[in-house]
C-alpha cells in the first residue's frame, strides 16, 4: 500500500541525503526499468483477467443490487487497508540499513493493529452497513475484511520484494492470487451466493498471496519486539497511515454518498462505471507506482534528478493513459452495451466524467509518491485534507440533485478546480516547476483533444455496432499517435526530444 513516507534512517531519524546524492545510475536504472517492465506486464495481465471476470459476472450471475453490496464492502475494506498496519510496513521499503533488523517488530505491530481493526469491524458491521444504505452488506463485510488481517502480515515479505524491485516474483504471486480468487468467486457466484462470492474469493486470493510472498522472501515472517524500534516505527508510520487514510477516503467517499443517498441499485451502476474508469488508472498507474516510490526515494537526495525523473515519469504515464480515457469517454454508451449488456446502460451516463477523474487521479497519485519520497508530509496532509473537505458537501448535493451523473461531475469539479492547483503548489515547493509539468503533459493533452474531435465526427459516419466502434476507435488512436510523436525523445530520455 503506497502511503506517505519521509526519508528516514534505520533509527527513525530523518535522512539528510548527504551520503546518497545520486544513485548508482547504471545498475539503479536497469533495476527500475526491469521492475517497471515486469510490473506493467503483471498489471495488464491481471487487469485483463479481472475485466473478463467482471463481464461474466455482470452478464450472467449478478445484478446491480449485488454489485452495490460488493461496492460497499470493497469500500470499507480499502479504507481499513489504508491504515491496518499503522504505516510501519513502509519502513521496510524506505529505511536505510538492513531491514531484517527491524522487520520482526514491523510484523508484530502490523499483525496486532490489523487484528484489532478486524475485531472492530466484525462487531460494528451491521451498523456500518446500515449507515451506508446497504444492510445486506454486513455479512459480506465480516468475511471480506478478513483480508485486513492477512494483509497486515503480508506487508513485511511484500515490502522486501518491493525494496528489491522484484516485480517478476510479484507477477507470479499476483497470478496465484488471481487464479484462486477468480475461481472461488465464479464458482460461488454461479451457485447463487451473490455478493458473498466476492468476499470468499478475496480471502482465498489473499491467503495465496501471503504464502507466495513468504516463499519469495524467505525468513521474513518472524515476530519480534524491540521497544526503541517500535517507538521509531510508530513515529514514522502513524502520520503516513493518516495520509493514506485521507487518500483512500477521497477515492471512496463517493461510494458511501451514493449508497446512503440513492440506494443499492444506483450504487451498482455507479460502481460499474467507476470500475471501468479505473481501467487506465489500474493498468498504467498501478504498474508505475510499484516502482515509483522506491525510485523517487533513491533520487530524493538530488533535487535536479528528482525533478527530471518526475517529469519524465509523468509524461510517460499521461501519454499512455490519455488515449484510453478519451476512447472510453467518447464511446461510453456503445462500450457499456457491447461489454456488459443493455441492462447496464445507466452506468454509461456517468462514465465520461469518471474518465476525466481517472486521468486526474493518475497525475495526483504520482505527485503523491513524489511528495512522500521528499518528506513533504505536511503538504501531503494539507492537500488530501482539502480534497476530502471540499468533496463531501459537493457530492452530497450533487447526488441529491443529479444522481450518479452529478456525483461524477462533482468529483471532476473539485479535482480540477481545487486539488490539481494544490498539488502543483506542493510540487513547486519540492523543486518541480510548473513548466516541467506542462512540458510533460502538452503533447498528450493536444493528442487527446484531437482524438475527441475525431470520435465525435466519426461516430455518425461509422454508425453503430461492434465493427463501427472499433473502426472509430482505431482512427482516433492513429491520430493520437501522430500527435504525440514529437515527444518521443523526451519520453525515451534521449536528446532532442521536443516536449513543448
Amino acid at each position: 500500500m503506497d502511503t506517505a513516507r519521509a526519508p528516514v534512517s534505520e533509527t527513525g531519524e530523518t535522512s539528510t541525503g548527504e551520503t546518497d546524492d545520486a544513485p548508482a545510475a547504471p545498475s539503479f536504472g536497469r533495476k527500475v526499468r526491469s521492475a517497471a517492465r515486469w510490473s506493467l506486464i503483471n498489471t495488464v495481465v491481471m487487469r485483463l483477467g479481472n475485466f473478463a471476470t467482471g463481464i461474466l459476472l455482470a452478464r450472467f450471475a449478478l445484478g446491480p443490487a449485488e454489485w452495490g453490496v460488493y461496492g460497499i464492502a470493497q469500500t470499507v475494506l480499502l479504507v481499513l487497508l489504508s491504515a491496518n498496519e499503522l504505516g510501519v510496513g513502509l519502513a521496510i521499503v524506505r529505511w536505510d540499513g538492513d531491514p531484517r533488523r527491524f522487520a520482526p517488530t514491523v510484523l508484530t505491530l502490523g499483525a496486532l493493529s490489523s487484528g484489532l481493526l478486524y475485531v472492530a469491524i466484525f462487531l460494528s458491521a451491521p451498523t456500518v452497513a446500515g449507515l451506508l444504505g446497504s444492510p445486506d452488506a454486513a455479512g459480506v463485510l465480516r468475511v471480506m475484511c478478513l483480508c485486513v488481517v492477512i494483509d497486515g502480515v503480508a506487508q513485511v515479505p511484500a515490502g522486501f520484494l518491493t525494496r528489491e524491485f522484484a516485480q517478476g516474483k510479484r507477477m507470479v504471486i499476483d497470478a496465484l492470487n488471481f487464479v484462486l480468487s477468480t475461481t472461488v468467486t465464479l464458482v460461488l457466484a454461479f451457485e447463487g451466493w451473490g455478493a458473498m462470492s466476492f468476499a470468499w474469493g478475496a480471502v482465498a486470493g489473499n491467503i495465496a498471496a501471503l504464502i507466495g510472498c513468504a516463499v519469495a522472501a524467505p525468513g521474513t515472517l518472524k515476530f519480534g519486539w524491540d521497544r526503541e524500534q517500535a517507538r521509531a516505527l510508530l513515529k514514522f508510520g502513524l502520520p503516513l497511515a493518516g495520509a493514506s487514510l485521507l487518500a483512500l477516503a477521497v477515492v471512496n467517499v463517493d461510494t458511501m454518498v451514493v449508497g446512503s443517498t440513492l440506494g443499492q441499485v444506483s450504487l451498482g451502476f455507479y460502481v460499474l462505471a467507476f470500475n471501468m474508469s479505473g481501467w487506465p488508472v489500474r493498468i498504467i498507474s498501478e504498474a508505475a507506482r510499484r516502482v515509483s516510490f522506491a525510485g523517487f526515494s533513491r533520487l530524493a537526495g538530488s533535487p535536479q534528478a528528482l525533478a527530471q525523473g518526475f517529469s519524465r515519469a509523468l509524461g510517460v504515464l499521461i501519454t499512455g493513459t490519455v488515449p484510453l480515457c478519451v476512447l472510453l469517454a467518447g464511446l461510453a454508451g456503445p462500450v457499456v452495451e457491447l461489454v456488459y449488456g443493455s441492462q447496464w446502460l445507466p452506468a454509461a451516463k456517468a462514465l465520461p466524467w469518471l474518465m476525466a477523474l481517472g486521468l486526474v487521479r493518475i497525475g495526483c497519485e504520482l505527485a503523491y509518491d513524489c511528495l512522500v519520497a521528499t518528506g513533504q508530509r505536511r503538504s501531503l496532509f494539507g492537500v488530501q485534507g482539502l480534497w476530502l473537505v471540499a468533496l463531501i458537501p459537493v457530492l452530497v448535493v450533487a447526488a441529491r440533485t443529479h444522481g450518479i451523473v452529478g456525483v461524477s461531475q462533482g468529483h471532476v469539479l473539485v479535482a480540477v478546480g481545487i486539488v490539481v492547483p494544490a498539488f502543483l503548489f506542493a510540487l513547486g515547493r519540492a523543486g518541480i516547476s510548473l513548466r516541467s509539468i506542462a512540458r510533460a503533459c502538452a503533447w498528450p493533452f493536444f493528442g487527446g483533444a484531437v482524438m475527441a474531435l475525431v470520435i465525435l465526427g466519426a461516430q455518425p459516419l461509422f454508425g453503430g455496432g461492434a465493427v463501427a466502434l472499433f473502426a472509430a476507435g482505431a482512427v482516433a488512436l492513429a491520430c493520437y499517435v501522430v500527435c504525440v510523436l514529437p515527444s518521443r525523445g523526451f519520453l525515451l530520455g534521449t536528446r532532442g526530444g521536443d516536449t513543448a
